[in-house]
This record gives C-alpha cells, structure tokens and sequence, in this order.
C-alpha cells in the first residue's frame, strides 16, 4: 500500500502521506417486501427484482453479464486453516461448490450449458463494475472496488439509486410478465429478530499480522458505533426491551473473532480472502457495521477503518493503543450501543475504564501523531482526519449538533419528537413504523430525503455524480476494466468477477478467461486508449494477449 512518497514536492519538503487511499468497497444486503402478499416468498421476490433490472438496463436487449466465482475461497480462514466444506454452514458457501479457480494467464473454458445458464440468471454484473445479486433472502449489490472512502459513499449510493430503478423496473413490467410491487430498505433488521449484513471490505498488506488486526481493532470497531450507527429502535434481538440504541447490528455480535457470517457473529471476520495476489494482500471483511442513508456516517465508516490500516501497515503502533484490549468486547458492544448518553465505561483488561468517547480519541490522537511523523497527510487524509476530530468534538460537547452528520443522532431527535409530541413510550409501534420508513428507499416516503431538503442532513456527493456511479465504474481500479467491458461489449462477455473476465468470441469453440489479480491495474490510465481502439471484444483480446 502506497503510505509516503518523496515525489511529491521539493527535496527537503516533508513526504506526502495517502493513509486512506486503499482497495475498499461495500455490500450490502437490502430488506425487502411484497406489500400487497406479506407471504410473498422473499427469494422469489429478489429473482425478480434482479431481473427486472438486467432487462431494464439491457440496452441492445443481450443477457446479462453473470458472474464468475473464479478465486473465490471463502473458506479459508486467517487464523491458517480452511474450513471444510462438509463442515461449514450452507450460507458460508458463497462460490462456485470449490470448482472455479484462476491461473496466472488465460485460460480456456467450456461454454455453460443451458441449465447453467438459468441458474446464473439472479446474479449480474453490472456496467459500473458492481455486483447484482440474490444473498439468500436479500437483494444484494456490492460495490465495485474503488480507491478512497470519498468514492465509496458515491458508489454506496449509487447502489440506492440501482434498487429504486430495479423496484421500478419490477413494478412496470409489461403486462403478462407478473407485474410486483416491492419495498426495499436500506437496513440491517427485519423487526423479528433477523439481521442481514452491510459488510466493509478492505485490501490490508499481508504483511500486517492477523494478530495484531485483531488486538488493535477490535476495541475500535466496538466504539466505532458512535461515529456511523444508523440507529434502532428496541434493545436485544428481538427488540425484547423497549428503547433506542445507536447501531442496528450491536446486539448481534456474539463472538469476538470467527469465520461465521450469519450466526454466530464475530467482531473481527476471519474470511481471508483477498480476490487478489494473496501473497500480498489479505482482506479485512468488516460484518458488524450498519447500512447508512447518511453520506457523513459512510464516509467516517471508511475513512476512519482505512486509516486504522495504514497505522498498522506503518508498523508504529503505539504502546497507548495495546492498553485498549477491552476485557469483555462482545458485551461491550452491545453496552456502547444501548447508551446514546454516550457517558458508559468500557472495562478494559488493565481494570482500567474508558468511554466510547475516549477511546475514539485515543485512536485519533495515536493516528495523528504517527502522521505527524511521516509527513505532510494528502487532501483525502486530512479531510477524513478534520471530520473524524470534529464529529468527535461535537459528540462531546452537544450531541445535537452532529445531527447533520451522524445518522443515529438525527434518527434519536426525529423519534424523541414524535414521543414529546404524543406522550408515546418507547415500545409503541408508531415508533418503530417511523424506524422502518426511515430507511424506505422510496423517494415519496424518505424521512432522509425530507432532511436532506430541509438542509438537516449533510452531503458529499451530488446527484449528478451519483447518476454517473450508477452507469459508469470508478476510474482507479480493476473495476474500471470490468465496468467498461461489460458497457462496450454487449453479448461478448460470458462473465465476470472480482479478478477475471470471461470472453465469449463470436466463432470460437471455448470462453476464454483473464485474471485480474491486482487491483490497481485496469484502471482508466491503464486501459482506456486500448479500450477505444478495439470496435469488438476479439480486438480486445488480442491487445492484451500482444
């Protein structure tokens, strides 16, 4: 990962510092219901969701571009083993049952046959580089790979803007088709108990020690909430208990490190799979952070994740933050969640005891100073760091006034009205409605839109830029081959995945396949002339094998 570089300026200026710039990107897993059949089965629902946006989108009405698991090994696990198949739960299975791989150099492939085909038919790619898919009994788009936490909210929402367009789509379709309508939610509980993941995914140099991602990160991914929770009504799993907490996904955390990702939840993911050359990446698989409609609480989610990274990637720690190890982390999470006082004690395993707050700052204080330093911190660090520090001085000195920027606060205000206003207890189901329609993607029923006009909720990214996320991929990484590819050559690419593209040449007996194991390659500077001088994909092709 790039740190510090001399290039930047004049010989005795101080090295600029890229600490948040990084392979990251989102998925995320969106409720939905029929609500006009609540006994619609959600699977069904979600086939046709993802459906009905491919042919929508469809321009020159060739099948979409389905994916293709080559690399995928989500089995095994950082602590060095792999678990095995037989054994694992069957939501652990997310590949293609162990049979993709990927070599070095091109490949050949048979073409699928038509049973293959229609089983591929709920999982696209799509022409901005993300991922369209069926996650059980979700919809699911993960985002492409980008490069800083900027582009991330902006690809995060253009994958809100892909669901509306997908629940149009489905809800217009010519008659005959089966016309549906949908709601989907932009959240991480179903109200009974279930939740479905918003999962962060970051590229971390393998050289940082498994060890030390989870000695150091777990105490801030525990208080983390503070910053980027999108709220909940009711504590416990089942709301069992009336009242608000700050995350959606605190009181499903169960473990403090483990492979599992729908049970048994941990803090720290041990998924070690890097959709990359593993020799020099590994992958931090964050599971416990909450789907924000809030631009500020994503970007803070990554900005503040990255540059944890790049302090372990610097490799001066220090000692003030080995002194954080919390001595129960699972219970803590839940107890940092269930206080928006923001005044609970976390027991830390010296007997020590630190707020929330505190621990935060103590993050921000160490990151700061190592940045101090190293050099000069570029634009993109030194916003994330101006913005952690000031939302940090806001939730410490008058909560209210991050309400424009920390999604769980303004939620808090807007339910602490409506209880002033009629007299309602935390348990009344007025309450938990508003909490539902709170994160409703449906422009007519947005209680963030409405904020947002009333210049109550701060954004980073304009609409038209999120117009152009959602029809066209981010421009620094691997995405971008994949995007363009999947735009320009309609009908002649047979799939498509993290680290390859799969070529479906016009006369040739096999697919062929090339890999794309590093991220930061097939970016616009890399492809882009070669892109606009190949008409057809054969052209393609031979360029890169030339």
């Amino acid at each position: 990962m790039s740190n510090a570089h001399e290039d930047a300026g004049p010989a005795d200026a101080r090295p600029s510092v890229s600490a948040v710039t990084r392979p990251m990107g989102i998925e995320t897993e969106y409720g939905i219901l029929a609500p006009g059949n609540p006994r619609a089965n959600p699977v069904v629902l979600c086939v046709e969701l993802v459906a009905a946006y491919t042919a929508a989108t469809s321009e020159s009405g060739a099948p979409h571009v389905p994916w293709d698991y080559a690399g995928e090994d989500p089995l095994a696990d950082a602590r060095g083993f792999r678990l095995d198949r037989a054994a694992a739960h069957p939501s652990q299975l997310t590949d293609d049952g162990g049979r993709a791989t990927n070599g070095a150099g091109t490949t050949e492939l048979r073409r699928p046959s038509a049973q293959e085909r229609h089983h591929q038919g709920h999982n696209a790619v799509l022409g901005n580089g993300a991922r369209l898919y069926v996650d059980h009994a979700h919809p699911e788009y993960s985002s492409p790979e980008v490069s800083t936490p900027r582009e991330a909210v902006r690809f995060d929402r253009a994958g809100e803007e892909v669901m509306r367009h997908a629940a149009v789509a489905l809800a217009t379709r010519p008659t005959g088709s089966g016309e549906r309508e949908v709601v989907l939610y932009k959240n991480n509980v179903d109200g009974k108990g279930a939740s479905y993941g918003t999962h962060e995914n970051y590229l971390v140099e393998r050289s940082v020690s498994f060890g030390d991602l989870i000695t150091y990160l777990t105490p801030f991914f525990v208080t983390r909430p503070i910053i980027c929770g999108a709220g909940r009504v009711g504590l416990g799993q089942q709301s069992e208990t009336p009242g608000f907490q700050i995350s959606q996904r605190a009181d499903y955390v169960e473990n403090d490190v483990g492979l599992e990702t729908t049970f048994n939840r941990p803090i720290i993911n041990t998924r070690d799979e890097p959709h990359a050359d593993p020799e020099r990446w590994r992958r931090l698989h964050v599971i416990g952070g909450d789907a924000n409609l809030f631009e500020v609480s994503t970007y803070l989610k990554l900005g503040t994740t990255a540059l944890m990274l790049w302090l372990l990637e610097s490799g001066e720690v220090p000692l003030e933050l080995d002194a954080l190890t919390l001595a129960d982390p699972v219970a803590e999470a839940a107890l940092v969640s269930h206080d928006v006082s923001l005044t609970h004690a976390l027991t830390l395993s010296n007997g020590r005891q630190m707020t929330a707050l505190e621990i935060q700052r103590t993050y921000l204080h160490a990151i700061s100073e190592a940045m101090d330093r190293a050099g000069t911190p570029d634009q993109a660090t030194a916003e994330v760091l101006a913005r952690w520090r000031s939302v940090l001085g806001k939730l410490e000195t008058d909560p209210a006034s991050a309400a424009a920027e920390v999604e769980w606060v303004a939620k808090h205000q807007v339910l602490q009205s409506m209880r002033r206003r009629e007299g309602l207890p935390w348990d009344h189901p007025k309450l938990a409605a508003l909490d539902l329609q709170w994160h409703d993607l449906r422009p007519e029923r947005s209680i963030t839109a409405r904020l947002q006009a009333a210049g109550r909720m701060e954004t980073l990214i304009s609409a038209e830029d999120v117009a152009v996320a959602v029809a066209h991929p981010p421009e620094t990484t691997r995405a971008y081959f994949r995007g363009e590819v999947v735009r320009r050559y309609p009908g002649q690419i047979a799939g498509a995945g993290w680290q390859s593209v799969v070529f479906d040449i016009p006369g040739r007996e096999h697919l062929v396949r090339v890999p794309m194991t590093d991220p930061l390659r097939g970016t616009r500077a890399h492809v882009e002339g070669l892109l606009d001088c190949s008409v057809s994909a054969e052209q393609l092709l031979a360029g890169l094998q030339s």
